[in-house]
């Protein structure tokens, strides 16, 4: 009961009984090859004596490993936080903004030397509206003509595009 208690209770994140078992079982197996081999044992080797895959075994090492705060303080003098250090690969960065905005400018900019229609099939085929790239069939439903005339408006308006008079104000934005 203490042992269920424990491995109930003791982490910052809860694993199941059955789970904390198996990461104790692994540790101890590992410890007993360290010695054995006077190395750190490999997941292969440890996959072996387990009876078990190295990819479970890498799986397990996963589930064992504790989380650690972004409020942990590093450094000598403790005024740094390890989230201090991490990026947040979801920030805009405010260059890549300003960038993306004048990119939306331009496109309206040449969009608007296209026909109503053709800007309008260009808009809703690559989702430069609201995001969502749309199907020769529901662009076909949404001006009342054919799949096969959107494909028609659609390589029509990219052969004019791709002109240099209209795609040379976008050609920057490429990389």
């Amino acid at each position: 009961a203490i042992t269920r208690a424990m491995a109930d209770q003791a982490r910052t994140i809860r694993i199941p009984v059955h789970m904390v078992e198996v990461i104790n079982k692994l540790g101890r197996i590992q410890r007993e090859l360290l010695q054995d081999l006077g190395r750190e044992p490999t997941p292969e080797e440890l996959a072996k004596e387990m009876d078990i895959t190295p990819e479970k075994v890498l799986e397990i090492q996963q589930y064992a490993r504790e989380p650690i705060s972004l409020d942990q303080t590093i450094g000598d003098e403790g005024d740094s936080q390890l989230g201090d250090f991490i990026e947040d690969s979801e920030a805009v960065v405010a260059v890549d903004a300003v960038s993306f905005t004048l990119l939306q400018d331009q496109l309206q900019s040449v969009l608007q030397t296209l026909s109503e229609r053709e800007a309008g099939v260009v808009r809703l085929r690559f989702g430069l509206t609201d995001g969502q790239p749309r199907t020769l069939d529901e662009i076909g439903q949404v001006y009342g003509v054919t799949r096969e005339r959107i494909r028609q408006i659609e390589s029509k308006t990219m052969s004019k595009l791709r002109h240099p008079s209209r795609s040379q104000v976008l050609r920057d934005y490429l990389d």
